[in-house]
């Protein structure tokens, strides 16, 4: 069960985005504050100054310390005995990196929002700079926290489904089925902007979830892919629909959908692993149940608090079974997850296993990896190309 933090030992925090209009930003204070592991202190909200300002007041940051660009910020705050001891990054795509450099140059720990990068090259450059340290680069892959996810991975690494042999994920959502973007709507521009989102806008968004929640259940990695990428709404300039087959290096095949078009769906991502001797089914939407489905036994359905769950489970959870946790819990596990990992490292000392299943940058570099080999899959009409 998780347990509160000592308010005196909260650690200082700051944004890159998360202004007054940014539900992600909503979401990220909201898990930040949870479990009071941290305390936000400063930050660059937005890029208009009325309207950063506007934010800083809101969510009680002295004036002083709301900058107006990230190098600012990250210098500025360095300097200070009082400065951040990390830092939250939700902006959009292309300003991950830079930002995310200019943090770790000055020793502070990163949390950012997925995807790594927007390209291959530029999530390796990252990486080779993260391993140089001593900050730390983690990522928040939200559904990784559920307490019933962490549940699947337990089972299947103990062998409850026999061999994996098959895996259907797929995130398909709806924001997209207009083309908003047209109307001038922020959240659907840049994300459908090459040059902010990336070489493929829905896997960037929300194929990379799909892709790390198999990694993270299955424990296997995407060798291969044979990708169809499409733009199904007239007039868009990204990609907006992909359909992927899947070669896994444990030997399993698998099959992944992500879409930001599907019409009447509102989240959608959803796990299947089919195994030797049985399988699993994990829906989001219905985050507290997970579908154990013996082959020549009675079918299971588990659920989130009960006694008789992994610790993995345990220690991702609030409250008793039969009063539902969700999505800002979830995301709350990985802000206490990154706060003891981070405080790990600065009192020079292991840090819980458990916490160590938060994504890092290594996670973020493997999905830049999915999704530039299903750019070149998709080019080269389909064929099956290795995932570097």
């Amino acid at each position: 069960m998780k347990t509160l933090a000592n308010p005196t030992q909260r650690l200082r925090l700051g944004f890159v985005g998360g202004g007054l209009e940014s539900s992600i930003g909503a979401t990220h204070r909201y898990a930040a504050h949870l479990d009071g592991h941290f305390e936000l202190v400063a930050g660059v909200f937005a890029r208009d100054a009325q309207r950063n300002l506007a934010a800083a007041q809101a969510y009680g940051v002295a004036p002083a310390r709301a900058y107006a660009d990230f190098q600012q910020m990250a210098r500025a705050e360095a300097e200070r005995d009082d400065g951040i001891e990390a830092v939250a990054i939700m902006a959009p795509n292309a300003v991950h990196v830079p930002a995310s450099l200019a943090f770790l140059e000055q020793g502070i720990d990163v949390i950012c929002d997925k995807p790594l990068a927007t390209s291959l090259n530029e999530a390796r450059t990252l990486l080779e700079r993260v391993r140089q340290g001593p900050a730390l680069q983690l990522l928040t892959h939200n559904y990784s926290g559920y307490p019933m996810i962490r549940e699947a991975r337990e089972l299947i690494a103990q062998g409850a489904i026999g061999d994996v042999r098959l895996v259907q994920v797929e995130h398909g959502s709806a924001f997209g089925t207009h083309p908003l973007e047209q109307q001038g709507v922020k959240a659907l521009t840049w994300r459908t902007d090459p040059s902010q989102a990336g070489s493929s806008s829905v896997l960037a968004d929300v194929g990379v979830h799909a892709h790390q929640l198999l990694r993270f259940v299955t424990g296997q990695e995407i060798s291969e892919v044979s990708a169809e990428l499409s733009t199904l709404v007239p007039g868009r300039r990204s990609d907006d629909n992909a359909h992927v087959k899947l070669r896994l290096s444990g030997g399993a095949r698998g099959m992944l959908w992500a879409s930001f078009v599907a019409a009447g769906h509102r989240h959608g991502l959803q796990i299947r692993v089919f195994g030797s001797s049985g399988s699993l089914y994990w829906h989001q939407e219905e985050p507290e149940r997970l579908e154990l489905r013996h082959q020549d036994q009675p079918h299971q359905v588990l659920r989130r608090g009960e006694a008789w769950l992994s610790d993995a489970a345990k220690h991702a959870t609030r409250i008793k079974a039969g009063q539902p946790e969700g999505l800002l819990e979830a995301f709350a596990n990985l802000y206490s997850d990154a706060a003891e990992l981070i405080r790990a490292r600065r009192e020079q000392r292991p840090s819980s296993p458990l916490a160590r299943l938060c994504p890092t940058a290594e996670d973020g570099l493997r999905g830049m990896a999915f999704i530039d080999a299903c750019v070149r899959s998709d080019q080269d009409q389909g064929c099956w190309t290795r995932v570097d």
